[in-house]
């Protein structure tokens, strides 16, 4: 339960060795010890060092459990474990694939593979959040979008198409739960210094995921619903989604 100065006790992340999401989740701890569930796939060599980072930045706590985002039949089962020991505060979705883009559109089972990661198990354990968060009457969701879902490039269509189902499916989420007391809070980032971007040329307004996680937190203590990291990639993507197609195509994104 988020005690009486909005401090929550207990956090969930879905791909638990994602760094955004672990970066996110060092955040909250900076505000005093809680307990974390890290929902990680099976087997994860990333998984031990993530419960060392979380031990690390103050939590109270960390249990892990087994999510293979493909599996959808198991969704239930893991989401219930989750908030089998208690309320569930905030819940963090961060897991995802990105892809060779080339690939991924000339190859029929890396591209149902990514839309089934990305776009899929994103709904389906969106749809249970909401369902045991209207429940306990309170909570916060954050769902990791990205500013390629706003306007799908041709550049990686198929990854930013899925990120655009993501955004999609997250903002209506917000507003269908938010009479609940449930909040949804959607971020766009744009590049972010990770693992999965390290072979990628770095873009102009490329952040640290510490950045974000900062961002994620004040936007979500202020009950935002939408927001983009760095906050000012909102007026590039402003003047990009209304660049008519003929041009958009021309230019080198």
């Amino acid at each position: 339960m988020i005690n009486a100065v909005g401090v929550p006790k207990s956090l969930l992340l879905l791909g638990g060795s994602s760094e955004i999401g672990l970066a996110i989740c060092a955040e909250y701890l900076k505000k005093g010890p809680m307990r974390v569930i890290l929902a990680t796939v099976p087997g994860d060599p990333a998984a031990p060092a993530a419960v060392e980072t979380m031990k690390a930045a103050g939590a109270s706590s960390v249990e892990t459990i087994d999510f293979d985002a493909l599996a959808f039949d198991t969704h239930p089962e893991v989401i219930g474990k989750a908030f089998a020991g208690g309320d569930i505060d905030v819940a963090i979705v961060a897991f995802g694939l990105l892809g060779d883009a080339e690939e991924l559109w000339q190859n029929q089972p890396k591209a149902v593979q990514i839309a089934g990661i990305n776009y899929t198990a994103a709904v389906s354990v969106g749809v249970l959040l909401a369902e045991h968060m209207r429940s306990q009457r309170h909570g916060q969701i954050i769902a990791m979008s990205s500013a390629a879902g706003e306007r799908v490039r041709r550049s990686n269509f198929v990854y930013g198409s899925t990120k655009a189902g993501l955004d999609g499916f997250y903002l209506g989420l917000g507003e269908a739960v938010k009479p609940d007391g449930v909040n949804v809070l959607v971020i766009r980032p744009g590049q972010v210094r990770t693992r999965m971007s390290a072979g990628v040329k770095e873009a102009p307004l490329t952040v640290n995921k510490e950045d974000v996680a900062t961002l994620a937190v004040i936007s979500a203590e202020k009950g935002k619903d939408l927001v983009w990291a760095p906050p000012p990639f909102r007026f590039v993507m402003m003047i990009l989604r209304h660049i008519p197609r003929p041009i958009f195509r021309k230019l080198p994104i």
